[in-house]
């Protein structure tokens, strides 16, 4: 009787152990070779598409319990791209971005609600030229797997945001009336992202060398 006692808590120890292990969330990091920070606005009577080419930033996941999943991002501004070196100048300027003085731009989640299939709503505060706003995100988990020694996640969220309440401003009225560019920006993002490679053990030998 008491054998089997102790097999129960042991068992028990064991399911209380395994729930709370799969029940953490895992870290990633956002991987910027395999992912894009994308947008997209209107120019006269089309639409000119954009990138952002350096980020870094960290998600905090749990497949079991998306609501517990966080976001944190950091875009460095100076990085726009949009294939044309002059608007590219004129982008960073005070008429736009102001990159010399507002290096980055930022999104830090504080709400994520999940939805069907993998679908959830990302809220949080998105800070352009300094002034921060709130941000919704339509989100989606595209799926997860074990890649070497860590795990491998991604994701694709998109969003539209008004570009004059981050004080980006800068337009022209044209001859016939209307303006040369759309207030409202397109953001689309695809993200790859990993767990954090583990430290090499301590004191471990050096590789050998050939003489």
């Amino acid at each position: 009787m008491r054998s089997a006692r102790l097999l129960l808590a042991s068992l028990l120890g064991l399911a209380t152990m395994t729930a709370a292990a799969v029940a953490e969330p895992v870290t990633f990091e956002i991987d910027p070779g395999h992912s894009q920070v994308a947008f997209s606005i209107r120019h006269f009577f089309s639409k000119v598409p954009g990138r952002f080419n350096e980020f870094e930033g960290k998600i905090l996941y749990d497949d079991k319990d998306p609501s517990k999943a966080s976001v944190d991002v950091t875009i460095k501004t100076a990085s726009i791209d949009t294939h044309n070196e002059k608007r590219d100048n004129h982008l960073r300027s005070g008429d736009f971005f102001a990159a010399d003085s507002f290096p980055t731009i930022t999104f830090k989640s504080t709400k994520v609600t999940p939805g069907a299939d993998g679908k959830m709503k990302i809220e949080g505060q998105l800070t352009i030229r300094g002034i921060t706003r709130p941000v919704t995100l339509d989100a989606e988990f595209l799926g997860s797997g074990t890649m070497g020694p860590g795990k491998i996640a991604g994701w694709e969220a998109t969003t539209t945001i008004y570009r004059k309440e981050f004080n980006v401003s800068w337009d022209r009225v044209l001859d016939q009336g209307g303006t040369m560019l759309g207030d409202d920006v397109a953001i689309l993002i695809g993200v790859e992202a990993r767990t954090p490679r583990p430290p090499a053990a301590a004191g471990a030998a050096p590789p050998a060398t050939k003489k």
